[in-house]
């Protein structure tokens, strides 16, 4: 019993010691996997994973994995909109991710990440809605954006944001002609030709990036052990040219407008790096065409 006794006292103090690093070593700009307070994990993207969606990316954020798959269908255009289609988000919080997805968590948290890709899209200069209009208050194409959670690590956000991003980029919509008899009626055609296709311009498509504040000091790209230490923090929805479009706490504590100030202004700086890095890695996939490996997302 002294045995366990002592063994359970000594696993604790490693606990300690390690909570204590996590806290502290952003003081020195170290992190626990040797990273600096700006520096993301290895990200992985792969587009054109699933074979039965207009588009579909994979990202793979250190231990978080990621799958989002684009489907475009047709519709009517929303009334206080009848120039534009639209986006729907739903995001599936797999069990296997973690165990706090069982039950409601899962249901709670999906519904949580939904409603922030909501609030990033809803406005004209993220993604032309317009070209997704087909006939004026008749018909337009909506676009069902499909998120799937396959493993959590950490920043699930910023992987998700990341994901979306690729799978828009990959979406490839049928173009349209819409054709009206001498009765006024209308009729619509579908290109037979798959190249004979619309693509939509993700230049201005933000990407978030998280700010987590831990002892006094803020990282990006947080890991499961370093949300565990951070009592708050800050979303910051930024585009390519590093313009900050929407902000969002979440964690129980509270942050000092001196904090916020400087957590925009990192979010600003990484997030344009962010973008650069992603769009270099999406054209250069695009260019090798049907010769690139696809590893696919049972790969």
């Amino acid at each position: 019993m002294r045995d366990g006794g002592r063994k359970a006292s000594v696993s604790m103090g490693e606990v300690g010691k390690r909570h204590s690093y996590i806290v502290m070593g952003p003081l020195e700009d170290l992190r626990v996997d040797g990273r600096g307070c700006e520096d993301y994990r290895c990200v992985e993207v792969e587009t054109d994973v699933v074979s039965n969606t207009s588009g579909s990316a994979r990202v793979k954020l250190g231990h978080t994995d990621i799958l989002v798959g684009v489907k475009a269908e047709m519709g009517t255009p929303k009334l206080e909109k009848p120039n534009e289609g639209y986006l729907e988000f739903f995001v599936d919080c797999s069990a296997n991710a973690t165990p706090e997805f069982e039950g409601r968590g899962g249901d709670d948290l999906g519904t949580e990440i939904a409603n922030t890709l909501y609030r990033i899209f809803n406005n004209k200069s993220s993604v032309d809605l317009k070209t997704l209009c087909i006939s004026p208050r008749e018909h337009c194409w909506v676009l069902y954006v499909d998120v799937l959670l396959l493993e959590c690590g950490g920043n699930l956000f910023d992987a998700i944001s990341i994901a979306v991003k690729a799978a828009l980029f990959n979406t490839s919509i049928p173009r349209v002609r819409v054709l009206e008899d001498e009765e006024g009626s209308k009729d619509i055609e579908l290109s037979d030709d798959p190249y004979d296709c619309i693509r939509l311009s993700v230049e201005n498509v933000p990407c978030i990036v998280t700010l987590c504040k831990i002892g006094y000091r803020h990282v990006v790209d947080a890991t499961l052990q370093e949300e565990a230490c951070s009592l708050a923090s800050l979303l910051v929805s930024v585009t390519s040219k590093g313009v900050v479009t929407c902000m969002r706490k979440v964690g129980k504590g509270s942050l000092d407008p001196e904090s916020i100030f400087e957590m925009m202004e990192t979010g600003k700086r990484v997030g344009k790096v962010l973008h650069a890095s992603l769009q270099s890695v999406l054209h250069k996939e695009e260019s090798l065409g049907p010769k690139r490996q696809k590893v696919g997302f049972l790969g």
